[in-house]
């Protein structure tokens, strides 16, 4: 393998939407050869977040650990979520907010609103809802005037989710609400590229937040909003390139389970992570999915 035959190997895997365990291993592979040989912090931390995407959060240490040592912003971001998680069996926030601030004030925005949180969850340092508030507040400043805005993989989801809560508290609900669509489509954008299990979790607290602020049509919603029409028992039909599809929730000892051509996934997180139609999961034909009505 050559440097260019290994850099061709992690594009072509960018572009696939289900990769085989071929193809994983090849991309795995490849990004283990351009680490020996180059010795880029970039490809320690791409390696190290596809193993935090599989959840083999030891391994995703040890190659954050190794692009920390080059000093590499996002690293310190990646770190810090390791600690402020416990991903590796141990909560440390000390660490975690060490991690985060160095990220912080090299301008990481992720980081940015996780020092927040600790501030308004006091975890390390002494809980500040108001010094929470600022941080997101000006960071929501910030990135509505930057480029960032435009960009899918920026926090805006994260960022606008806060921003929105703040409204909420405040009673400004319409504000509220305009926050969170937007942030549903542009997080809905990013998963088709990256269906990183905590983007998933974005959307599910998003869609939580929504329907707090808006009332449910059952006649006229979106994948997504299955999130909130699955988390009572329902049957669900939609279209996919005229066929009808069904999608059953049901209560299974206190616990919602969801049945979707005929394989049944034991949480409304697994189907909308891992569902498929014809090999497409349907997070990344989520666009192509029409006319979902509640049948029951």
């Amino acid at each position: 393998m050559t440097i260019k035959e290994a850099e061709k190997n992690i594009d072509e895997f960018h572009i696939l939407s289900n990769p085989n365990e071929d193809e994983q291993f090849l991309y795995i592979e490849s990004l283990k050869f351009l680490i020996e040989k180059t010795n880029e912090s970039k490809y320690m931390l791409e390696l190290g977040g596809y193993y935090y995407e599989l959840q083999d959060f030891d391994l995703a240490l040890k190659y954050y650990e190794m692009a920390a040592l080059k000093n590499d912003v996002n690293a310190y971001e990646c770190l810090g979520y390791i600690w402020y998680y416990g991903r590796t069996g141990t909560k440390d926030y000390k660490k975690a907010f060490e991690n985060f601030e160095k990220a912080m004030n090299l301008g990481n925005l992720v980081a940015t609103y996780k020092v927040a949180d600790m501030y308004k969850n006091g975890f390390y340092v002494k809980k500040n809802y108001e010094k929470y508030k600022k941080i997101i507040e000006d960071l929501f400043e910030k990135m509505w005037d930057d480029d960032d805005y435009y960009d899918i993989f920026a926090p805006l989801p994260e960022v606008w989710t806060r921003v929105a809560k703040i409204k909420i508290e405040e009673n400004k609900k319409e504000q509220a609400k305009r926050l969170l669509e937007e942030a549903k489509l542009t997080l809905a954008k990013r998963i088709h590229y990256n269906s990183f299990f905590g983007n998933f979790t974005i959307m599910k607290w998003l869609i939580k937040d929504l329907y707090t602020v808006k009332n449910f049509d059952k006649n006229n919603f979106n994948f997504y909003d299955l999130y909130y029409a699955l988390s009572k028992p329902a049957k669900i039909t939609f279209n996919h390139i005229n066929k009808t599809y069904l999608v059953e929730s049901v209560m299974e000892e206190n616990q919602i389970a969801v049945r979707f051509e005929d394989k049944w996934f034991r949480t409304i997180d697994d189907f909308m992570q891992k569902a498929e139609i014809d090999g497409e999961k349907l997070s990344y034909i989520y666009d192509e999915l029409e006319n979902f009505k509640i049948n029951s």
